[in-house]
């Protein structure tokens, strides 16, 4: 008997008839004798919708209450899916975050788990209920509701099967079967990946790939779960993501991935002394913003140019931080540029595997695509290009590595 962790998406749950096709997925797992705790998404579309609301009332909404808000969706499709199973003549509970014990950091919109009681989770097991988890959200240790950032879902079902030592977590998606080599929306023939190491998925999911949440897979990567993506409503076998071992064939690029939230800042003329880096930067990690790739230009006549990604969403706020320390630290100016995407690629076989780099600039250039930053990592190679060229791009990369190929 086995204790699973199930996951469904906003697609997933949708509407009320995929809701009852979810509840009925939920109880034939729990009657061929496994336990099953589920995490639950808000309904397709209604985080938008309620983010949409936010800022018809007001244009810059508080954090807080953007938190209570947005958290009720989750909490919907939850108390939905309890009382479809209920109605089928099994045993079912909703729980909110907090209701399960999902402690935070005070950071509203994207909180950071700091502990889980999991207890009343325990006792439902024990008395053979069925728990459904509203996702994305849990509670500060001031007493604030708090949501976890988008993708949020996937945190909170492998935070609990972490917590409550689950066997997997399962991730079940409707709009994908698994993982694959590149969007098989923009590469028609990307082939699905059997098996991934969290090294590999890590890399694809913080650098845009949508599958899972990046957090979720370093969660689960830190906690050794196993994370199984599978199809919703097939019978597909999906990507199994887990630890290195002997059956996995260390291929030299496992995907390619590409990224348009990403923007570029640029603080030109900047002075070129000892700490004003650190000054730079630290002042941006107190608004909580994510900095990616950093390029500073050779110094000229005590004067140097820095330039750096941000997640699109982060950029206006990454602006308005740089734009106030110009005058500071004696800069002349800041630059935005939002039309750029992010193009990389990854592979566990980078590591012993030469030639990797010039390979994948050779096939860039034969399509005139100008390379604007490079970021480079044991198992990845990233690099900015303008926005225009990434599907381009994507597919150049996937020929001229033969990732197509099974």
């Amino acid at each position: 008997m086995a204790l699973l962790v199930h996951k469904y998406g906003g697609t997933s749950v949708g509407n009320i008839d995929k809701i009852r096709e979810v509840a009925k997925k939920v109880v034939d797992a729990c009657n061929s004798g496994d336990h099953v705790v589920v995490v639950v998404s808000a309904m397709a579309g209604e985080t938008d919708r309620l983010f949409k609301m936010a800022h018809q009332v007001s244009s810059e909404p508080s954090q807080r209450e953007l938190d209570l808000l947005l958290s009720s969706g989750e909490r919907i499709s939850a108390s939905l899916l309890a009382m479809a199973i209920q109605s089928m003549g099994y045993r079912a509970i909703s729980f909110t975050g907090r209701q399960v014990g999902i402690i935070t950091d005070s950071f509203h919109f994207r909180a950071r788990i700091k502990k889980i009681t999991a207890d009343r989770l325990k006792e439902a097991i024990e008395k053979g209920i069925i728990p459904i988890v509203a996702g994305f959200q849990g509670i500060s240790e001031k007493g604030d509701v708090t949501t976890l950032g988008r993708g949020g879902s996937d945190i909170t079902a492998v935070a609990l099967a972490s917590a409550l030592k689950a066997d997997r977590c399962i991730i079940y998606k409707d709009d994908v079967d698994g993982v694959y080599t590149a969007d098989p929306s923009a590469v028609p023939n990307a082939r699905r990946i059997k098996k991934i190491s969290y090294e590999e998925m890590l890399e694809m999911a913080s650098l845009g790939a949508k599958v899972l949440q990046s957090r979720s897979v370093e969660f689960a990567a830190k906690f050794n779960v196993p994370i199984h993506v599978k199809p919703t409503f097939g019978e597909g076998e999906g990507t199994l993501v887990t630890g290195e071992d002997e059956e996995m064939e260390e291929v030299m690029v496992s995907g390619v991935i590409s990224d348009k939230n990403q923007a570029k800042l640029t603080i030109v003329g900047v002075p070129d002394r000892p700490g004003i880096a650190a000054e730079i930067f630290g002042k941006i990690a107190e608004e909580g913003v994510n900095v990616d790739m950093i390029i500073q230009n050779v110094s000229e006549k005590g004067l140097t140019d820095i330039s750096f990604t941000v997640p699109k969403s982060d950029s206006k706020i990454g602006f308005r931080v740089t734009k106030d320390m110009v005058e500071k630290i004696g800069a002349q100016d800041v630059k935005l540029d939002e039309n750029i995407a992010k193009i990389s690629i990854v592979g566990v076989g980078m590591k012993s595997h030469s030639g990797v780099a010039a390979k994948m600039f050779a096939a860039m250039a034969k399509e005139n695509i100008n390379i604007i930053m490079i970021s480079t990592s044991e198992i990845k190679i990233s690099c900015v290009i303008d926005s225009k060229y990434a599907e381009l791009a994507v597919r150049t990369l996937h020929d001229a590595f033969n990732l197509g190929k099974g």
